[in-house]
């Protein structure tokens, strides 16, 4: 239940940032030194992966507190999902290889049928993802992506309590 709180909060927390246009909310004037990227991205990435995300939300929430502009954040934050992803599907898939209790088709935690799903699919809609982003002026993007962070929020808590 902890980690389902701070995935809302944060969510909203993004979306509010977002829908208001974030003026004021700032880490600073650019990106931190070394260290500061280092431990920003060790959190992003230790979080993420307990929450069970590709880290998009965070990673984005992250830039564009540090003023990483909307379509650079946004074009980041979709890199560093899949770099997060991967350790993440391998903790996952070592966390219970070998249980016989696991459904068929499944690798550790992984469903191999859902993953083979799911990569024509994020090809396809991520060509389309990216063509909407760049005809989207910052604003409609910040609005665009705070809304669907709104719904994943709604969805989520719908799943909770519902």
């Amino acid at each position: 239940m902890v980690f389902q709180a701070v995935f809302v909060a944060v969510a909203s927390l993004n979306a509010v940032k977002l829908l208001t246009g974030g003026r004021g909310w700032n880490l600073g004037q650019g990106l931190p030194g070394r260290f500061g990227m280092r431990l920003g991205g060790g959190i992003i990435g230790l979080t993420s992966s307990i929450m069970g995300i590709g880290g998009g939300a965070l990673s984005n929430l992250f830039l564009t507190l540090c003023r990483v502009p909307i379509h650079r954040a946004v074009a980041t934050s979709a890199e560093v999902g899949v770099l997060i992803a991967i350790p993440g599907t391998v903790g996952f898939v070592l966390a219970d290889l070998g249980q016989s209790n696991l459904p068929p088709g499944s690798l550790g935690f992984v469903s191999l049928v859902a993953f083979a799903l799911t990569i024509p699919t994020s090809l396809l809609t991520t060509k389309l993802g990216v063509a909407l982003a760049h005809r989207l002026s910052r604003r409609a993007l910040e609005i665009a992506f705070g809304s669907f962070l709104l719904l994943v929020v709604a969805r989520f808590l719908w799943a909770i309590f519902g």
